[in-house]
């Protein structure tokens, strides 16, 4: 049964951040994507389907409570998550009625009232986060930078790294993608992003570029670089801030070199997704 209407009248683009394992970076990735976007003059609403974690929603808080002592003018979008009375477990596959109707309405409201939604799903399978992906225009998944992660989405043959098959967290996102299909005609712009990746030209990440070479034809990814492992993209979480927003808070003086190659690769990403041009909108390279 679906508790989607057949025709939404939707105006804005939903950049979907998934992935069904933990620790690979989605929050942050929907926090930097969320404000990027908002200083290149799109209206945006998060919305945060995690809401065990609320990763995102502390993070925006923090934000605003930041903004607040600070007097600052940084940028906000309109955030939104679902209230911890929604329940969804990958034991469950019944979701009641009303936490789907409260994603729809969250998602829909979004969509009428904003240039663009980013949807924070949770590390693990679940109901609501099979629907959140069925909305998706873009579906962001962040993948740490190793083969424990890749079996995420694909099951991998140690012998000769060959692509045996897609795994669950792979077919689940077909099965939304022909949802949305069927609801809308819409389609899915799948895009793996690679985390943490290391400066040293080791193996395994020869091996994992080779690999994800194949898996991009194989299951229909684009695979774009994403955002290494820099210390600063932790510490700012308790200001609410990301890197995009040093040379406004604390000066330009602040920013290090570590600090502007790090805002480069979240200007990289952002430019990879390939968002349309809402009115008014800038789309220059240089974000912040």
């Amino acid at each position: 049964m679906s508790f989607f209407k057949k025709n939404t009248g939707k105006a804005a683009h939903v950049i979907v951040v998934g992935n069904e394992k933990g620790g690979s970076g989605k929050s942050t990735t929907a926090m930097h994507l969320t404000i990027g976007l908002l200083q290149r003059g799109y209206s945006v609403a998060s919305i945060d389907v995690d809401y065990r974690q609320g990763t995102l929603s502390r993070y925006l808080a923090n934000r605003r409570s930041f903004i607040k002592a600070a007097g600052s003018d940084i940028k906000m979008p309109d955030p939104y998550t679902i209230s911890p009375g929604a329940r969804d477990s990958g034991q469950d596959q019944s979701a009641p009625k009303a936490d789907a109707e409260q994603l729809r309405l969250l998602l829909e409201g979004g969509l009428i009232n904003h240039d663009i939604v980013v949807v924070d799903t949770p590390g693990s399978a679940g109901v609501l986060s099979a629907l959140a992906h069925s909305y998706a225009d873009t579906l962001v998944t962040p993948i740490n930078d190793s083969f424990v992660d890749l079996d995420v989405l694909a099951h991998i043959d140690a012998r000769n790294m060959a692509v045996m098959g897609p795994s669950h967290y792979s077919e689940m996102v077909w099965t939304q993608k022909k949802i949305r299909a069927e609801r809308d005609g819409g389609s899915i712009d799948w895009v793996v992003m690679r985390n943490r990746l290391s400066s040293l030209d080791a193996h395994n990440k020869r091996q994992m570029e080779t690999v994800l070479r194949d898996l991009s034809t194989r299951i229909g990814v684009r695979i774009v670089p994403g955002l290494g492992e820099r210390v600063i993209f932790r510490e700012l979480f308790l200001a609410g801030l990301t890197i995009l927003d040093l040379k406004d808070a604390v000066g330009p003086q602040a920013l290090s070199p570590s600090h502007l190659a790090a805002r480069e690769e979240v200007t990289d990403l952002i430019n990879a997704i390939r968002l349309p041009k809402a009115p008014g909108v800038s789309l220059d390279t240089e974000t912040g």
